[in-house]
C-alpha cells in the first residue's frame, strides 16, 4: 500500500481557493472510484492544499495518472496555481487506529 501526499499551491478562501475546491467536489468521485484507490483526502493549510490518497500500489496509481479522468481534472487544477505542485509517494510503515 502506498500514500500519495500531493501539494498544491493554490491558496484556500481565495477566488482561486473557492475554485479549486468546487473542481475536487465535481472530481471525487470519480478520483475514489479509480481502480485501486482506496482513500483519497483534501486537506487545507493556510497558505495550500494538499491531496492525499491512499492506493493498493505504486501501479493503480500511475494507471490513475494516465486516465481520462486525470487528463481531464489537472490541467483545470495547474491552472489556478500560485507556483509549482509538490509530490510525495510513500510507502506504508505502520498503521494505527482508534
Amino acid at each position: 500500500m502506498i500514500t500519495r501526499i500531493v501539494q498544491l499551491p493554490i491558496v484556500p478562501k481565495t477566488e482561486n481557493g473557492r475554485a479549486f475546491e468546487a473542481l475536487f467536489e465535481a472530481y471525487k468521485a470519480q478520483i475514489a472510484g479509480a481502480q485501486g484507490c482506496l482513500n483519497v483526502k483534501l486537506l487545507a493549510s493556510g497558505t495550500c492544499y494538499f491531496t492525499y490518497s491512499i492506493w493498493e500500489d505504486e501501479n493503480y496509481l500511475e494507471a490513475y495518472r494516465h486516465s481520462a479522468v486525470f487528463a481531464e481534472v489537472w490541467p483545470k487544477t495547474k491552472a489556478l496555481f500560485t507556483g509549482k505542485a509538490m509530490a510525495w509517494t510513500c510507502d506504508e510503515l505502520h498503521s494505527e487506529t482508534a
